[in-house]
C-alpha cells in the first residue's frame, strides 16, 4: 500500500490512515472518498480561520541609508505558540533594529505585531523575501515585498564645491609631549633618591648633633637592640662597642682615638693623667685596656668571647665613658668661644653644601631634559623654549579677521594689516579708479603680508594671466634672486576663482650681506571689475611660519562676490 500526503498551507494528512476507503470499489468507495475530501477541506478551513499572518511596510521607496518599518501581524488563538522570523532572513535588506512584540486581545483571540527597522546602503531594486512565522510548529509565510532604494541627488548649482583643506592636527584635551613624560619620570626618580638620602642623612646628622656624651650612650643603646650577640656576630659587636668609646674620647678628650692603636690610645690617656688633664682612676684605664685588647683579638684573630663576658665588657665601657665625663675639667670661656666659632663655621659649610647640591641637581635635571628634548624634537624645539620663537608666539596669539579694500577682501591674520602704498607708474594710475594696499611686516622679517586691491576705469580690459606673468619681474625688483615659480588654480571656500603662485626665493640681508631663503604664496583674483592680490612671504623651514601662511591663505574670502 502506497503512503500519500495531502498538503494545504503546510498542514499534512496521511491518507494511508484510511485503508478501507481506498481498498473498496464501486459506489461505496467513491462515496467514502468524497467524505474524506470533504473532511480534509473542512479541517483546512478551520485552521485557516484559526491563524491569520500578513506583512506590510510603511514605504516601498527609500533613499540610501534611510530606514523603513516592516510589520508582521499575526491573529491566532491565545493557546497557540507563535515564533517570529529572526537573523538574516531579510537579506538583501539589513536589519537595523528588531522591536519588541506588541500584543492586543481581540475577544477570545490575540493579535501579535512585530516591527523591524530595515535599511540598504546601495541604490537599486530589492525584494524582501517571504518571511516564515511558526504557529505551533506549523509554518505560515508572508508575501514578498519590492523596495526601491534611490540615490541622494546633490544639486551642484546650489551646493558649492569646496577645495580640500590641508590636514590639521587635532589638539587633544591634554597634549603632553613624550619628552615631558621622560623628564617627569626622571624628576620623580631623582626626588625619590633625594628623599631617601636626605632621610638617611638627617638620621645621621641627628646622631652627630647630640653632644659626645649623649651620643656615646645612645650608640650603646642601639648596640643592645641589634641582637648581634644572639646571632653570634662577636666581631661586629666588639667593633661597634669600641667605636663608641673611641669616638667619645676623640670628641670629648680630643685624642686621635679612631686612628690610634690600643697601646697608643692607653699611652695618651696615661699621659693626660700625669699632666693633670684627666682625673681618671687606674682601674678605669685598665678596664679599657683589657676590653680594647679583647676587641682586637675578636676582630683580627677570630676570638669569640662568651656572651656573659661580652655583656660585662659593654657595661664596663659605659662606666669608662661616665668616669671620663666626670674626669674632664670644665671648659674655660676661651674654649667655649672657640667651640662656638667652630660650630658656626660648620653650619656655614653645611649651608654651602646644600646650595651646591641644589644647584648641581637642578643643572643635572635641566641637562637631562634638554638632551631628551633635542633627541626627540630637535634642537630648534630647545631653542624655541629657551629663546622663544616669534612666529610661534604669533601662531598661538589672538588672530584678527577683518575686511580690506574694495571689493572687500576678508582675511584672518595674526596682526592687523596697516595701510600702505605701492609704487605705480602714471600710466597705470590713469587706468585705475582707485587702489588700496595693506601691509604687515617686512621682507627681512619672518612674516611679510601684503593685500592689494585695484579698481579699473570703465572699459579697461584686464587679463588675470597677464598680471600673474609679471610677478617674477616684480619679485626681482624687490631684490629677490633664484626665484622658483609654480602656478595653480585656486578656489576660495565661497567659490571665488583665482590663480595661486608659489615657490621659493633668496632675499639678501642688507646688514649681514647673507642671503636668506624664503617661501612665498601669492593669490591673484579678478573680482568685480578689479584686481586683488594677497602675498605671504615667510622664512623657509620655519614650521610655525608655514602654518601661519597656510592659515592666512585659506582664510581669504570676498564679501558679496558676484559669480
Amino acid at each position: 500500500m502506497t503512503n500519500s500526503f495531502v498538503r494545504n498551507n503546510n498542514f499534512y494528512f496521511k491518507l494511508s490512515t484510511f485503508p478501507s476507503v481506498f481498498s473498496g470499489r464501486g459506489k461505496t468507495g467513491s462515496k467514502s472518498l468524497l467524505l474524506l475530501v470533504g473532511f480534509v477541506f473542512i479541517s483546512f478551513a478551520s485552521l485557516a480561520q484559526d491563524a491569520v499572518v500578513k506583512a506590510s511596510v510603511d514605504s516601498t521607496r527609500i533613499k540610501i541609508g534611510e530606514q523603513l518599518l516592516y510589520t508582521v501581524t499575526v491573529e491566532t488563538n491565545s493557546t497557540n505558540l507563535v515564533v517570529f522570523p529572526e537573523g538574516e532572513t531579510f537579506n538583501p535588506m539589513e536589519v537595523v533594529e528588531s522591536l519588541s512584540t506588541d500584543t492586543t486581545r481581540l475577544g477570545d483571540r490575540f493579535q501579535l505585531i512585530r516591527e523591524y527597522a530595515l535599511t540598504q546602503f546601495d541604490s537599486g531594486s530589492y525584494t524582501i523575501p517571504r518571511q516564515e512565522v511558526l504557529i505551533n510548529d506549523t509554518p505560515f509565510y508572508t508575501d514578498s515585498i519590492s523596495i526601491e532604494v534611490a540615490d541622494v541627488v546633490v544639486d551642484t548649482t546650489k551646493q558649492k564645491m569646496y577645495a580640500i583643506k590641508p590636514p590639521m592636527e587635532v589638539p587633544s584635551g591634554l597634549n603632553i609631549p613624550a619628552w615631558l613624560w621622560w623628564v617627569l619620570g626622571l624628576l620623580a626618580l631623582g626626588g625619590l633618591i633625594y628623599f631617601l638620602l636626605r632621610r638617611r642623612r638627617k638620621k645621621q646628622e641627628a646622631e652627630k648633633q647630640l653632644p659626645p656624651y649623649e651620643r656615646a650612650l645612645f650608640e650603646l643603646q642601639q648596640l643592645d637592640k641589634s641582637h648581634l650577640l644572639e646571632k653570634r656576630e662577636t666581631k661586629e659587636y666588639y667593633s661597634k662597642l669600641t667605636e663608641a668609646v673611641r669616638r667619645y674620647l676623640e670628641d670629648e678628650v680630643h685624642l686621635r682615638a679612631m686612628e690610634s692603636t690600643t697601646s697608643e690610645l692607653i699611652y695618651d690617656l696615661e699621659l693626660r693623667m700625669k699632666n693633670g688633664e684627666l682625673k681618671l682612676s687606674r682601674e678605669t684605664i685598665d678596664d679599657l685596656k683589657i676590653i680594647l685588647q679583647r676587641a682586637d683579638l675578636a676582630k683580627f684573630a677570630n676570638s669569640r668571647p662568651d656572651i656573659i663576658t661580652a655583656k660585662e665588657d659593654r657595661s664596663k665601657i659605659e662606666h669608662v665613658i661616665i668616669d671620663t665625663k666626670a674626669a674632664i675639667p670644665e671648659p674655660t670661656e676661651e674654649e667655649l668661644l672657640k667651640d662656638e666659632e667652630y660650630r658656626q663655621e660648620q653650619l656655614r659649610k653645611k649651608k654651602r653644601r646644600k646650595i651646591t647640591l641644589a644647584v648641581v641637581g637642578s643643572l643635572a635635571v635641566i641637562a637631562i631634559a634638554a638632551t631628551i628634548l633635542v633627541s626627540t624634537q630637535g634642537f630648534s624645539s630647545l631653542r624655541n623654549i629657551v629663546l622663544g620663537n616669534p612666529t610661534n608666539e604669533l601662531l598661538q596669539g589672538e588672530w584678527i579677521t577683518s575686511d580690506y579694500g574694495e571689493p572687500a577682501v576678508a582675511i584672518t591674520t595674526p596682526r592687523v594689516l596697516k595701510r600702505g602704498e605701492i609704487e605705480m607708474t602714471e600710466e597705470a594710475k590713469a587706468m585705475l579708479v582707485g587702489n588700496e594696499t595693506f601691509i604687515d611686516g617686512d621682507l627681512d622679517e619672518e612674516l611679510y603680508v601684503v593685500l592689494s586691491t585695484v579698481r579699473f576705469q570703465q572699459g579697461v580690459k584686464f587679463e588675470l594671466e597677464t598680471a600673474v606673468d609679471g610677478i617674477y619681474s616684480n619679485l626681482e625688483q624687490k631684490g629677490a634672486r633664484n626665484i622658483v615659480v609654480k602656478e595653480e588654480e585656486f578656489t576660495t571656500l565661497e567659490g571665488a576663482n583665482g590663480i595661486r603662485v608659489f615657490g621659493t626665493l633668496d632675499m639678501g640681508d642688507p646688514e649681514t650681506g647673507n642671503s636668506n631663503t624664503k617661501e612665498y604664496q601669492i593669490l591673484n583674483f579678478a573680482e568685480r571689475g578689479g584686481f586683488q592680490q594677497i602675498t605671504v612671504i615667510i622664512d623657509e623651514g620655519d614650521q610655525f611660519a608655514e602654518e601661519i601662511a597656510n592659515r592666512i591663505i585659506n582664510s581669504v574670502e570676498f564679501q558679496n562676490t558676484e559669480n
